[in-house]
């Protein structure tokens, strides 16, 4: 057990020859007068030297004998025969001794004690972060990149410097908060940007006047900071999500026991939903400029046309093109399929790999999720397609010789290299604009795969499974709307389940037909009479009656 401490009072008191009176003032037993102090023996280091804990300046005995009491239960921690126990409580004690830093926390040392770690370094937020991403097992490559983002972009830079062990909630709606601000410079920033490049627009290129002012405008839009995309809801969710893990395992090791991004409110970030171009809404595109949704959907006509505008032109990836409006693949999943992973005799196609970009840079992986792994069943017409693009990719190989690289994908380049995922998104918008079809992305092809499905009445497990989803409810949140026919059809099926007598019909507006003999005189009507309402036409009198309400 730990030597029993001692608590002294002491004033600064002097004698007349300027030396202390210590023990031997008359006013120590006044209550108010002098302070307190503590000392404790601490276990000597393990080279065997001795030490004391000693702090003074309490205005009491009692408050003094509470921190000796603190000061002796962190000792009592490690066993009296336990050397290198105690002498890591000595140093914890002999580095606080004599500042005003409090006295630690019996419970928080007690489990550092117990979980091996350092009771006089204390880790920050950077420095766990850190070793927490380098400990990560088994993640893809995507994953990792999207942590280290994370890492390096917002929790560093922000909450970086705070001690592990003291990161509170505050900290982290301090946080979002800085996060929000930096959103609203960025807005203002990209808003200054773009009405200058609006404006040098209008300045006319001839006269040197003219020139002079694109001049001095270029060299003002060049210093200032380029575009930049805010941190938006969904982004800011991935942010706290990334820090929960990481506090997660940080509780697992016993370095801290409460996870403050646990309990931090964030504004839910919405999953847009799908919608369809119709007629009303391609009207009014074109009348603004701005798509409805930023998930836009065709119809199958729109699809079928686009389809049928590569077809016109012979383009070479028709084949994936249409693989993706009907199966759903991702952009790196149609980039990286491979022929191996094809089977002609089932008609089945395995999604195991991607191309993904790292940068600029392509490289392969696997696909996004575990249930990104799957097989599809394809139907007859595609099949007959993929055979058909084998065939030219064939005699494409011969044409090439031994320039040719083979690479095994399914979708290649004219010389079968790898095709690069943002050169195919280039490319399938400038076809979209030349189809002069309503604009989507190339991503919402996807999309218009998961509508049909629907549409089609396919059950949505089994569009969650063919889209990779790791859960039908995405597959649901995402494509509540599908395409108005469909919609329409199972609104009048809904209608007749239920049958309704003929009083039961809701109340409708006919319009009254008067019947007259041929030739016949009609007398005027004073305007207003009876409701109804004159004219002529051609010279001759006709009655226009006002519509009634009556029942069917």
């Amino acid at each position: 057990m730990t030597a029993k401490g001692t608590t002294t009072k002491r004033c600064f008191c002097r004698r007349k020859d300027g030396k202390p009176l210590g023990s031997s003032c008359p006013n120590l037993k006044q209550r108010t007068h002098g302070v307190w102090s503590i000392r404790q023996e601490l276990p000597p280091t393990l080279e065997g030297d001795r030490r004391l804990f000693r702090r003074a300046g309490y205005d009491s005995q009692t408050k003094a004998q509470a921190d000796l009491d603190k000061v002796r239960a962190l000792l009592n921690i490690a066993d009296k025969d336990d050397k290198d126990g105690r002498a890591r409580l000595g140093d914890l004690l002999a580095s606080i001794g004599s500042g005003k830093e409090q006295i630690p926390d019996y419970d928080e040392t007690k489990r550092k004690f117990g979980t091996g770690q350092s009771l006089t370094q204390h880790m920050t937020v950077a420095e766990w972060l850190d070793l927490w991403l380098a400990g990560k097992k088994g993640l893809r490559k995507s994953g990792h990149d999207r942590y280290e983002l994370d890492i390096r972009c917002h929790l560093r830079p922000r909450i970086g410097h705070i001690r592990l062990d003291r990161l509170t909630v505050p900290h982290l709606d301090a946080m979002f908060e800085g996060i929000a601000e930096t959103n609203i410079e960025i807005t203002e920033a990209n808003a200054t940007r773009r009405a200058a490049l609006a404006e040098l627009k209008t300045i006319p290129w001839k006269g040197g006047e003219n020139r002079a002012r694109r001049k001095g405008m270029k060299e003002a839009i060049d210093a200032m900071k380029p575009f930049r995309r805010i941190t938006g809801p969904s982004t800011q969710q991935h942010i706290r999500a990334t820090l929960r893990a990481a506090l997660n395992t940080a509780i697992a090791r016993g370095s801290i026991t409460f996870n403050a991004a646990q309990h931090v409110e964030l504004a839910a970030a919405k999953r847009p939903k799908a919608m369809v171009w119709t007629d009303e809404r391609i009207a009014e595109w074109l009348r603004t400029g701005e798509k409805p949704s930023a998930v836009m959907v065709w119809t199958p006509e729109q699809a079928g046309h686009f389809l049928d505008f590569l077809a016109d032109f012979r383009h070479r990836l028709l084949p994936m093109f249409h693989l993706i409006t009907f199966r759903g693949l991702r952009r790196g999943e149609a980039c990286g399929v491979r022929w191996s992973d094809y089977n002609t005799n089932t008609g089945e196609l395995t999604v195991a790999t991607q191309l993904v970009q790292d940068g600029w840079e392509v490289v392969e992986s696997a696909p996004k999720t575990d249930s990104g792994e799957r097989i599809i069943s394809l139907d007859e017409y595609t099949v007959e397609v993929l055979e058909a693009h084998r065939t030219k990719q064939g005699a494409e190989r011969v044409e090439w010789g031994e320039a040719w690289t083979d690479t095994g994908r399914m979708f290649t380049q004219e010389n079968g290299e790898w095709l690069h995922p943002g050169t195919l998104t280039d490319q399938f918008e400038r076809l979209v604009e030349l189809s002069g079809l309503p604009p989507i992305r190339m991503h919402d092809l996807r999309h218009v795969a998961a509508s049909l499905m629907l549409a089609a009445g396919v059950d949505v497990k089994i569009v969650s499974e063919t889209l990779g989803h790791s859960d039908s409810r995405i597959t649901r949140d995402i494509y509540q709307s599908v395409m108005p026919k469909a919609a329409r059809d199972a609104a009048e099926a809904t209608a007749a389940m239920v049958p309704r007598g003929a009083m039961r019909r809701p109340v409708q507006v006919v319009a009254e037909v008067e019947a007259e003999p041929a030739n016949a005189e009609v007398a005027p009507v004073p305007a207003q009479q009876n409701g109804h309402a004159m004219g002529t036409q051609g010279g001759a009198k006709i009655i226009e009656f006002r519509p009634r309400l009556v029942r069917a």
